[in-house]
């Protein structure tokens, strides 16, 4: 195991080194949050599939190809086709905003009102992906070295959270290119075909194997719905998600190049299914289907590939866990403690154009930040990386730690997002009552039914659905100029003014709704 050792310790070594010398490059707020928004197509696909593809897509997606088959790929699918989704419809009007969160979006569309609340749900949901994430370290770690559970989640949450502390989006870019390529490398080049071969290829697995294990629907046409409804539609709304669209340094590049990498998560997907599916002819009594990556890699590859294949699970993981990391960490300051600070400094002076609130965006060029900036996302950075540790070690069920957190995102948040791109007559007051009817819909479902049960998503998003259409109808359309200055920014004018339009009544009134949330509520 020498060799394998020495793999994994020079790949850690490797993460802190990428994490120092992306530290020299973050020197403003845009260039730690969102790499400076510059990142072409190769490092963008690249990124963006080494985040959507973490530990649950890899030992989880190994996993479900043991239990079910072939159709265990529905899992890690559905993410793949909300990827794509997202990248075809959505993500050039996304980049286009300019914009650091998802709530800042919400303030742009419904007049600073909705972001608040959206805010601390988009919190709660990417602080619990990122224990999840942290906790799959555990697994990993076991293997390696036969570390226990806790020194296993302390020593891979440490390095994470100080690659991504030090240099932030740059960072976590720069590491996540590394672990896409020992990703490509360790599972579909070699794990692959060396599972298939040592299960004596697929025609002895299909004579090994119940017809089931071949079958498109074998895991079961309710789960694959409900994994669309989760997994596919979370795609369009997570801030992990959106936060690395803002990195693209075109619309096109966002568009194309999610592209690619929502195509790259269904070739994993089938990938991770076919091991799975191997293992079952090799290993046909496992203890548990989670055990199926682990126990292939530890028994059929030789040493040295061995080491690499668990690198490239050690990269699944990190990958995800540094993407949510950072995203939870940009949503508590920028859209919580931020507007917390700006409620404290409208009482103390209650002028308009000084409430110290999150700002919607900052232009195409990026204004100038503070230093101050950087060191408060780097302190939150630090903050929750280490709120996020101690969870994961009190925390055992990760997958219901997952059903929730997803549940809470999708059943509150997709409604009004999806509502704020593609229905003008949307107001900010549906959209706080379809984030509260649906986020308490799908909690108390949870409560009273179990956390891994379908029926929250389902009545969650319906009465999400009812809540914002019948409140938006019911109450005043938002205000013309709030629209106007959304319309600009979706077509890529930052100030919030049409290339062309003079400066007038109506331009003042736009720039009043791009001010920060709270003065845009007062003018």
């Amino acid at each position: 195991m020498a060799v394998d050792y020495a793999v994994i310790v020079l790949y850690l070594a490797g993460m802190l080194a990428m994490g120092w010398w992306g530290m020299r490059r973050a020197k403003s707020k845009s260039d730690f949050l969102v790499a400076g928004r510059r990142l072409g197509p190769a490092m963008y696909s690249g990124t963006m599939a080494a985040i959507v593809l973490g530990g649950a897509s890899t030992i989880g997606g190994v996993g479900l190809g043991y239990r079910y088959g072939l159709s265990g790929a529905w899992m890690v699918f559905t993410i793949g086709l909300g990827l794509l989704a997202l990248s075809v419809f959505f993500s050039a009007r996304i980049a286009r905003l300019k914009v650091y969160t998802v709530s800042e979006m919400l303030d742009l569309r419904y007049g600073g009102s909705a972001g608040i609340i959206s805010g601390v749900v988009m919190w709660a949901y990417t602080l619990m992906l990122a224990v999840t994430s942290t906790i799959a370290y555990a697994t990993i770690f076991d293997v390696l070295f036969g570390l226990d559970r806790s020194l296993s989640i302390v020593l891979g949450g440490a390095v994470v959270v100080a690659y991504s502390t030090l240099g932030g989006m740059w960072s976590i870019t720069l590491t996540d290119m590394v672990q896409f390529v020992v990703k490509t490398i360790g599972v579909l080049l070699l794990l692959l075909p060396i599972a298939v071969i040592k299960a004596g290829g697929f025609a002895e697995m299909r004579a090994q194997l119940p017809d089931d294990y071949f079958a498109p629907l074998g895991i079961g046409g309710q789960t694959v719905f409900t994994y669309v409804l989760i997994y596919s539609f979370g795609m369009l709304i997570g801030q992990d998600i959106w936060q690395r669209v803002f990195t693209a340094r075109s619309d096109k590049v966002a568009r194309l190049g999610g592209t690619a990498a929502g195509t790259y998560c269904l070739a994993y997907a089938l990938a991770g299914a076919v091991i799975g599916t191997a293992a079952k002819v090799l290993y046909p009594h496992l203890g548990s289907p989670d055990d199926a990556f682990a126990t292939i890699v530890k028994d059929a590859l030789p040493v040295g590939v061995r080491g690499l294949v668990l690198a490239a699970a050690l990269s699944a993981v990190m990958s995800t866990s540094s993407g949510a990391l950072i995203a939870c960490a940009t949503v508590a300051h920028n859209d919580i403690w931020a507007r917390v600070k700006g409620i404290a400094a409208m009482r103390r002076k209650p002028d308009p154009g000084d409430s110290g609130a999150a700002p919607t965006a900052d232009g195409a060029g990026e204004r100038a930040e503070a230093p101050d900036e950087v060191r408060g996302n780097r302190a939150f950075i630090l903050l929750m990386g280490l709120a996020v540790i101690v969870i994961a070690l009190a925390l055992n069920n990760v997958v219901e730690a997952l059903t929730l957190a997803y549940n809470v995102l999708v059943g509150g948040l997709l409604v009004p997002i999806l509502g704020g791109l593609l229905w003008k007559r949307g107001t900010a007051a549906g959209a706080l009552a379809s984030v509260a009817v649906g986020g308490l819909t799908v909690i108390g479902l949870m409560v009273s039914l179990g956390v891994l049960a379908n029926e929250p998503i389902y009545y969650g998003l319906l009465a999400s659905l009812v809540a914002y259409v019948g409140v938006s109808l019911a109450t005043p359309p938002t205000d013309a100029a709030v629209l106007a200055a959304w319309r600009a920014r979706l077509a890529g004018h930052s100030d919030g003014v049409p290339e062309g339009e003079p400066e007038s009544d109506t331009a003042g009134s736009v720039a009043s709704a791009l001010r920060p949330p709270s003065a845009a509520g007062r003018a």
